[in-house]
C-alpha cells in the first residue's frame, strides 16, 4: 500500500484497515524521510497493528529532504519498534537498474553496502525479510542484478517488480517519475512501432524470460513477482489469470 506524501496517516489507517477487512494482506509503505521522530514512527506502526497489519515495506521514502531523524530505512529498523509483537514481516527496497537518488553517479556501492547491513539485520534478528524491487520491462538486466546479488553474498529472496498491462503512455509517464532505469528502452522501441503504439503494453515477454531462467536455474534468487497495477487493478488480475502464473507465486498489490 503505497504512502502518498501529503496523505493524512489516518486516511492510510483506515484504508489498511477496509483492506483487512476484505480478507486481503496489507503491506503499507513506511518511508523513512517522511516520519519526523521516534514517537511518530511508533504512533504509525500502532495503528497499524491495531487494524491487524502485520507486514511494512521500509524505505527512505521519494521526499527529497527528511522531514526530521531519519533519513533513510535502516535507521528506521535500528529502532527495534518492528521487533513488537505484531509485525512478521519486513520488505525493504531493491533497485535493479540503479537508484539516482541514492547515487547520482550510477555507481552501486552505496546500494549494495545497504543491502549487505539489511542481509546482516535479517541473520541477526531472525527477521523474516525480502526484496521487494522497482518495475523493470527487461529480464537480462535483471538477471544480472539478482546473479550480482549472490555474488555478494547477499541471500534476501527477491520479489521482482513487474509492470502490469497499460497503456503505453501512462508506463512512460510512470517510468520517467520512478526512474526505470535501461529497460525503459522496451517502451522506446514499441512507442517508435506505430503498429503498437495504440496497443496496450502486457509483461509476457519479461515474465516468460524470466519463468524460463528461473526453471534452467532453480537457484536463482526470484521468489516471487510483484505487479504493479499501473493499468488499473482489474487489468492487472485479468491479464495474470490469463498469464496462468507461468513465474511462480505471483503477488498483487500497489
Amino acid at each position: 500500500m503505497a504512502h502518498i506524501d501529503g496523505t493524512p496517516f489516518e486516511d492510510m489507517r483506515a484504508t489498511a484497515a477496509r483492506l483487512v477487512d476484505e480478507g486481503f494482506p496489507v503491506m503499507p509503505h513506511v518511508p523513512a524521510r517522511s516520519i519526523p521522530d521516534r514517537a511518530t514512527l511508533d504512533a504509525w506502526l500502532a495503528a497499524y497493528r491495531d487494524v491487524g497489519v502485520t507486514e511494512a515495506l521500509v524505505l527512505a521514502g521519494g521526499v527529497a529532504q527528511p522531514r526530521g531523524t531519519f533519513a533513510h530505512s535502516m535507521q528506521h529498523m535500528e529502532t527495534g519498534l518492528f521487533a513488537n509483537p505484531g509485525f512478521t514481516r519486513l520488505h525493504v527496497a531493491g533497485h535493479p537498474e540503479g537508484n539516482k537518488d541514492i547515487a547520482p553517479d550510477g555507481s552501486d556501492r552505496a546500494v549494495m553496502e545497504a543491502l549487505r547491513w539489511k542481509t546482516a539485520f535479517a541473520e541477526r534478528t531472525d527477521a523474516d525479510m525480502a526484496l521487494a524491487t522497482q518495475f523493470c520491462f527487461e529480464a537480462e538486466p535483471v538477471i544480472a542484478w539478482v546473479d550480482r546479488l549472490a555474488a555478494e553474498g547477499i541471500d534476501l529472496p527477491v520479489h521482482i517488480g513487474i509492470a502490469g498491462p497499460a497503456k503505453l503512455q501512462t508506463l512512460i509517464k510512470f517510468s520517467m517519475a520512478c526512474g526505470v532505469g535501461p529497460s525503459i528502452r522496451v517502451l522506446q522501441r514499441r512507442a517508435a512501432d506505430l503498429t503498437k503504439l495504440v496497443l496496450p503494453f502486457t509483461p509476457t515477454d519479461i515474465l516468460s524470460d524470466l519463468a524460463a531462467h528461473k526453471a534452467k536455474n532453480p537457484g536463482f534468487g526470484i521468489a516471487q513477482v510483484h505487479i504493479f497495477p499501473l493499468g488499473g487493478i482489474p487489468a492487472a488480475a485479468e491479464f495474470l489469470n490469463g498469464f496462468g502464473h507461468q513465474a511462480g507465486r505471483v503477488a498483487t498489490g500497489g
